[in-house]
């Protein structure tokens, strides 16, 4: 054979094998897509059999995130934060929750849902937002899980044991340690309190639980002074930061009952 012959043959195998690859794998894909037409027909068909494979896919894309990451995946923790973006607030809710921040060395995302409910609930009842955002530094410092000797919980340290058919329409006294509900249920205490006394003043002496001693530690001034700290902030004015005082242990008394000396005591010696 001729070196041109051979390479004629040579051309004309290669050109076979080129021809039967294609048909090879043509057939392949057309069943392959055959198998994707008849696959989806089917789960479309038996709503039954696509509830399955949804189901599990997920567990399989589960136990791939935790093999990867080395704990559990869960997207909808971030629905249970209490938090909030700063930047998202109006300037003068912003300015009150990074001056708030700062000075009680709090991560101002939390601190920002805070004031963002503070101000709503305030438009509601008709207090001060300031106040009440004043009266929670006072209390706990913005700790949602302080608790004081004689049972003052939250950030607005209420006396769950006494104010616990508050909590009924929340799920229990397991509430007193949300954040909001400790806020709301403590603003609900305040209103009383202030009713119950005829001014702010008197109202915050109640609300700590020294309505009817002269002495209640020092509290209310603190508040008040917090108020007006934060009521400048709100204005836009440059406000320094005064270092947080001691926190006084607050009562809770309800307002029908007289303080015991006992708790004034203690919040005389906290103070």
């Amino acid at each position: 054979m001729t070196a041109s012959g051979l390479v004629r043959s040579l051309r004309t195998v290669a050109s076979d094998i080129a021809d039967g690859f294609f048909e090879i794998t043509h057939n392949g894909f057309a069943l392959v897509g055959l198998a994707v037409v008849f696959a989806t027909i089917t789960l479309v068909a038996r709503a039954d059999l696509r509830q399955t494979g949804e189901e599990h896919l997920m567990t399989w894309l589960q136990a791939r995130k935790v093999a990867v990451l080395g704990m559990e995946a869960e997207p909808s923790a971030i629905e249970r934060a209490t938090a909030a973006n700063p930047g998202d607030l109006p300037r003068q809710q912003a300015a009150v929750a990074f001056w708030l921040s700062k000075k009680y060395r709090v991560a101002p995302e939390p601190l920002s849902a805070l004031v963002v409910e503070a101000y709503e609930i305030g438009k509601r009842t008709r207090l001060d937002p300031t106040l009440i955002l004043a009266i929670m530094a006072i209390e706990s410092g913005f700790n949602p899980f302080a608790q004081s000797p004689v049972g003052a919980q939250g950030l607005m340290q209420v006396m769950t044991g006494i104010h616990s058919d508050k909590y009924e329409n929340f799920g229990g006294k397991l509430a007193a340690f949300d954040p909001v509900t400790n806020l709301r249920v403590g603003v609900k205490v305040l209103q009383e309190s202030i009713a119950r006394a005829g001014s702010l003043e008197g109202g915050l002496k109640y609300y700590v639980g020294a309505a009817n001693l002269e002495d209640d530690g020092g509290y209310t001034g603190k508040v008040l002074a917090e108020h007006a700290r934060l009521q400048q902030v709100a204005q836009g004015r440059a406000v320094p930061l005064m270092q947080a005082q001691p926190l006084p242990i607050p009562v809770n008394a309800p307002a029908e009952k007289p303080a015991s000396t006992e708790k004034v005591a203690a919040l005389s010696a906290a103070s």
